[in-house]
């Protein structure tokens, strides 16, 4: 696949400043914003996946934030069709693109242009394969994934149900393995160039307390009646959308069993969490020109040095 055209990607952990930075970029650089969090794709959830509010924005367009139905289970598939369309249409009118986000999966396959086997609950594969694991048992559809796609089975857990009948399905549909289709798209060449500017904290107990403080900051904004607003709208409480750092909690706590001050403390263990997850996944990354943040953020250095990372890559 050929290249088409550079774009900025503003990454880092949760709550380390990602939203800010990448609306002040884009502004400075005649930009639009695409959103690249699995969790603020979905309407309803502002609160709790702290989606840029209309001032946050700065009057630059943000495209893929709250754009899909919390009753749906969005797919890393269809975010990368849906975000590429965003940045190519950005890119034709001349504009930068700047895509902010801290889900690795997402913004690795956008800037990579990763295809993947269309699938989805509804397809008469799928349905088939639901079928056969109600009849037969997990078991029996692993063992033939194991026959299939040996390679693939052999990094899948029995009880990692949702990947062995995804596996199967690539399979059924497109006629290669997973494996073989992992190969195949490393071999090709990014779909986007793309310069990486990352936001961390050099010490993480900073970090953390920041992302208390925000877990804070939230239910005081009213997270817990989202959430409840959610349910009442009709989303299954085992909505992919439900199952969100901050959601899943507190439908515990709407349930009884466990208060909301007990519900909060989880969500700020789980989101600490995540974020030492987010930075391990990135750290990966070697192209990413870190920005260390000190004690506290300093929005006004960081725009100095990211100007000068983009004048340095063409951009400016």
């Amino acid at each position: 696949m050929a290249e088409q055209g550079q774009i900025l990607c503003v990454v880092g952990p949760t709550a380390c400043g990602k939203t800010r930075l990448g609306a002040e970029l884009a502004r400075c650089f005649g930009g639009e914003v695409v959103g690249a969090d699995s969790m603020q794709i979905y309407r309803g959830m502002a609160i709790g996946t702290a989606a840029p509010t209309a001032e946050e924005m700065l009057g630059v367009p943000h495209h893929m934030i709250g754009v899909a139905d919390p009753r749906e289970a969005y797919s890393v598939g269809r975010y990368v069709a849906e975000a590429s369309a965003c940045v190519d249409d950005i890119l034709a009118r001349g504009k930068l693109p700047v895509v902010v986000g801290g889900t690795g999966l997402y913004l690795d396959a956008l800037v990579a242009g990763r295809s993947f086997a269309a699938g989805g609950a509804d397809t008469a594969v799928r349905r088939a394969l639901t079928e056969r694991r109600a009849a037969e048992g997990i078991e029996a559809l692993y063992a033939e994934l194991g026959r299939i796609d040996p390679p693939t089975a052999a990094r899948l857990h029995l009880k990692d149900e949702k990947r062995i009948l995804r596996a199967l399905e690539i399979y059924y549909e497109t006629g290669r393995t997973m494996t073989e289709h992992d190969a195949w798209t490393k071999t090709q060449p990014p779909r986007y160039r793309a310069v990486y500017i990352g936001l961390a904290f050099e010490d993480r107990a900073d970090m953390r307390a920041l992302i208390d403080r925000r877990v804070d900051a939230m239910m005081e904004a009213g997270l817990l009646d989202e959430v409840r607003a959610l349910v009442e709208s009709g989303v299954p409480k085992d909505a992919t959308a439900l199952q969100a750092i901050g959601y899943k909690e507190l439908l515990s706590a709407l349930a009884g069993e466990r208060t909301v001050a007990e519900a909060a403390e989880e969500i700020k263990l789980r989101s600490r969490q995540y974020a030492k997850r987010q930075l391990t996944w990135l750290r990966r990354n070697q192209a990413i020109h870190w920005i260390l943040w000190k004690k506290e953020r300093d929005f006004p250095r960081a725009l100095q040095i990211s100007t000068e990372i983009l004048r340095a890559a063409g951009l400016g």
